[in-house]
């Protein structure tokens, strides 16, 4: 039975540069023959697929937290959405503590096209994050925004103390129906607050692409940093946390890596497997 590895990518696959070294592409293209590779990732399909040219990738992506599962041909295998009445009411709660948010939804199903919204009316931490971004990422401004039909994932980015309550107060509102998870964001300094269908993550994900290839948890092995990859962590045969990963994905991880995401962990992790 082959293995199977799955990666998430920001600090863990990815450098901090948001590149991949040759030799972490050659290492993990070398199982493409003999092992199902996939990844998992908050990432739209868009910039994944940028991140991953010349990556072999032939099992369905995990993306946007698990709100999606598709392949790199564009299939889309499952989706996990928040309706545009939910959404608008979290957007008018949450402006109530000041703050507007990003909001990842799905703009052409037929074409997987997404669509990346933000109001015009910005935080520091949202407007240098948007620094990464070009038109071509679909950004759409807004004055007032508003949600699509069908929305992946709500995203607020702030100071810690003004998320955590803002989390609170959202859970308060809308109950166990969503998603919140609060995590640092380490490109930008900030913590974000991200919202989802409650049955949009990792760990969803990873058992629907199970079903969809047939593998057993057993054989899995996923790599990752952050509080988005815990629910993977526990499903998985084998789990491996960066060197700088979050303290409680380490708690959770049947490996915990001397590498970080800049020393090529992924890859030399995979390479001692297969020199014993």
């Amino acid at each position: 039975m082959k293995k199977i590895y799955i990666t998430d990518l920001d600090h863990t696959f990815l450098r901090n540069d948001l590149s991949l070294s040759d030799y972490t592409k050659n290492v993990w293209n070398s199982y493409a023959d003999e092992a199902i590779l996939s990844i998992a990732t908050a990432r739209t399909y868009m910039k994944t697929a940028q991140f991953l040219t010349g990556v072999h990738v032939n099992a369905p992506m995990i993306l946007l937290d698990g709100a999606l599962i598709a392949t790199m041909d564009k299939k889309v295998i499952d989706t996990k959405f928040i309706g545009k009445d939910i959404a608008d009411m979290i957007i008018d709660e949450g402006w109530k503590f000041g703050i507007y948010p990003f909001i990842l939804a799905l703009a052409d199903r037929n074409n997987l096209t997404e669509a990346f919204l933000h109001d015009n009316v910005l935080n520091k931490h949202q407007a240098e994050v948007l620094t990464r971004y070009s038109t071509a990422d679909n950004l759409k401004a807004c004055d007032g925004i508003r949600a699509m039909d069908e929305n992946f994932k709500i995203v607020y980015m702030g100071e810690e103390d003004l998320l955590r309550e803002l989390a609170e107060h959202l859970e308060n509102v809308f109950g166990p129906d969503l998603k919140y998870i609060i995590a640092p964001e380490a490109y930008v300094g900030c913590y974000f607050l991200t919202i989802l269908h409650k049955d949009a993550d990792k760990s969803h994900g990873i058992q629907s692409v199970s079903e969809y290839m047939g593998f057993d948890l057993e054989e899995l092995t996923v790599f990752g940093d952050n509080f988005n990859d815990m629910g993977m962590f526990k499903l998985a045969g084998t789990s491996v946390a960066m060197c700088n990963a979050q303290p409680e994905v380490k708690d959770l991880a049947t490996v915990v890596l001397s590498l970080n995401n800049d020393e090529d962990g992924v890859a030399k992790y995979l390479e001692g497997l297969r020199n014993g």
